[in-house]
């Protein structure tokens, strides 16, 4: 059985998909962006996109009564991998301990022009 997670403290989907997924005790987070859900746009530049990508993702966790403990697995995605070491930097005040696998790569072009998108997967 599958339960959608929802929460208006996080940017609303720009697209046809859910914020995230719940199934079997495993919730998938959809890619999230640097976008500011109170203004709805990108913030700038890539440590204050990385830091808000994070505050996104962690008001989803908790939506689902999870924190960044429970996160197991991150993609990230960056539009130029010379912002690998300044992401990195952000990303490692979120995960402090036990941090999860990781994959990191660079892209093309992201959505609404970002520099950084990250999806996740946490276990209850």
């Amino acid at each position: 059985m599958k339960k959608v997670i929802s929460t208006d403290k996080a940017p609303k989907a720009i697209g046809p998909y859910s914020q995230a997924i719940e199934a079997n005790n495993t919730v998938y987070i959809s890619g999230q962006l640097g976008i500011n859900p109170e203004t709805g746009t990108l913030v700038e530049g890539i440590e204050k996109q990385t830091e808000q990508v994070l505050k996104n993702m962690g008001a989803i966790l908790d939506a689902a009564g999870l924190s960044y403990k429970n996160v197991v697995k991150c993609t990230v995605l960056l539009e130029n991998m010379d912002n690998f070491k300044a992401m990195n930097e952000v990303y490692g005040k979120f995960f402090t301990e036990e941090a999860p696998a990781r994959a990191a790569y660079g892209v093309v072009k992201l959505p609404l022009g970002g520099l950084v998108e990250i999806e996740a997967i946490a276990t209850k």
